[in-house]
């Protein structure tokens, strides 16, 4: 039985899920581990209980991360089905409407949508909302939906639930890793996943390219204000040169937060083909004195306390003064 969440809003998306009969499986943008797992978990749970459920990914979502290759999309569709109408949406670790690429699509009058999310700032957008943000990560909400509804976990299900959860809790080690997440690997391993071929998969047998645009965001760091701030970029010619995809940036931005001293690490990335001319910002926090989803959510962001990102159009000295100044500042108040 799950351990957290509003048994209210538990019980109405329990019923809602029982009671409807046709679905669209949703998440956000630039999708990561646990928004994958939880997706297409949810989707194998619903098809499970015999219910028509399709899986959303927009078409600009692809390639999806290298890493993520392995998991199936099976039901997948890349457009807003015509009889949106007719089913029921699934929104999974999307703290809020406009994080989808679909969103106006999905935001019509009358839309009945189910927003499971572990994100503490959550907009709550939906119908009904469950949003439990003691959970390490969506994934964890959703294997607990799973045992209510008296759904074995398939193969296709427990991997997709298993990568949800050692990415978003950093392999157990970040904060967010309770009890709870031991206990739902656990099952999660009884029921057939092999630990060390999915960590083979998603941490290991990296395309060079990767590397390559790893070793220039390494060269690329900068240290504000005493190594507080660690920041590194990489632009489009940094992936032309590395033949990297935008999404091999993934990770880099884990040895920032690993350095010494750093109490905020950011990565400032720019889009592949200059997409809609924004550069894509990634924070992770290392001192419990900074929430980086504040920072966040001044430029129209989101996220967790210690991992949150956001869209910008500055350019690099005014977004190092603004990302300057907020950490200052919160660090001032701690």
């Amino acid at each position: 039985m799950p351990e957290n969440g509003d048994r209210s809003s538990r019980a109405q998306v329990l019923d809602g899920l029982r009671a409807s009969r046709r679905f669209v499986v949703v998440t956000h943008e630039n999708p990561d581990g646990d928004a994958l797992g939880s997706l297409i978990a949810m989707q194998q749970i619903l098809t499970g209980l015999g219910k028509d459920s399709a899986m959303f990914i927009d078409r600009g979502e692809f390639p999806l991360p290298h890493e993520y290759g392995f998991l199936p999309l099976d039901g997948l569709i890349r457009t807003p089905p015509a009889e949106l109408d007719e089913r029921t949406m699934v929104f999974l670790d999307c703290g809020n409407l406009e994080r989808n690429p679909a969103a106006e699509a999905f935001a019509r009058p009358g839309a009945r949508i189910l927003n499971i999310d572990h994100h503490h700032d959550n907009t709550r957008f939906g119908t009904v909302n469950l949003v439990d943000a003691d959970a390490s990560c969506t994934a964890e909400i959703v294997y607990g939906l799973m045992l209510e509804l008296g759904v074995q976990p398939s193969e296709t299900i427990a991997n997709a639930l298993y990568v949800g959860l050692i990415t978003d809790t950093g392999r157990f080690m970040y904060q967010n890793t309770g009890a709870a997440a031991h206990r739902m690997a656990a099952g999660l391993i009884e029921a057939g996943v092999d630990v060390h071929e999915i960590y083979r998969r998603v941490y290991e047998d990296v395309p060079y390219g990767k590397l390559a645009l790893l070793a220039r965001g390494l060269a690329n760091v900068h240290r504000f204000d005493g190594g507080v701030l660690t920041m590194t970029s990489l632009s489009e010619s940094d992936y032309v040169a590395s033949d990297a995809e935008e999404s091999y940036s993934e990770g880099v931005i884990d040895h920032l937060r690993a350095v010494q001293g750093t109490a905020v690490a950011a990565l400032v990335r720019d889009r592949r083909g200059g997409a809609d001319g924004a550069r894509k910002v990634s924070l992770r926090a290392s001192d419990e004195r900074v929430d980086v989803s504040k920072i966040a959510r001044q430029q129209g962001g989101g996220g967790h306390r210690q991992a949150a990102g956001f869209s910008t159009a500055m350019d690099w000295d005014e977004l190092v003064a603004f990302l300057r100044d907020q950490v200052a500042a919160q660090l001032a108040r701690a």
